[in-house]
């Protein structure tokens, strides 16, 4: 995987791991790329009967800490409230769901190192 500085193909790389990864593990892609004036949703997905929402973070290296260290507090309140978007677009008001965080260290020549994290953080706005 290349990163290319200037554009967004290295975190669509990311995203697109990712999803690989996600439907591997038995959940369903609903949508990517969810955008509102709250923030975007990198993924949504389905685990049986649970939304899940799921942000995506990808690093050709650890230099500056893990990839999920960069879910801070303020962006888990832009993905909670694009979350409440989408569930209210939908009106699935009454919806099961939950915020994972998909880590992805993806170094030149090497296979990417995936860490899924389950219930990464609860909804916060």
């Amino acid at each position: 995987m290349q990163e290319k500085r200037g554009n967004s193909s290295f975190g669509e790389q990311g995203e697109s791991i990712a999803a690989t990864y996600l439907q591997g593990q038995g959940f369903t892609i609903v949508e990517r790329n969810f955008r509102c004036v709250c923030g975007e949703l990198d993924i949504i997905a389905r685990e049986g009967r649970t939304i899940v929402f799921i942000e995506v973070k990808c690093r050709n290296n650890e230099k500056y800490g893990p990839p999920q260290l960069a879910v801070t507090p303020f962006k888990q309140r832009q993905i909670s409230k694009a979350a409440l978007v989408w569930l209210a677009k939908k009106k699935l008001y009454d919806a099961e769901a939950r915020f994972d965080v998909v880590a992805i260290v993806a170094r030149k020549g090497e296979v990417p190192v995936i860490e899924h994290i389950r219930d990464a953080f609860e909804l916060a706005y």
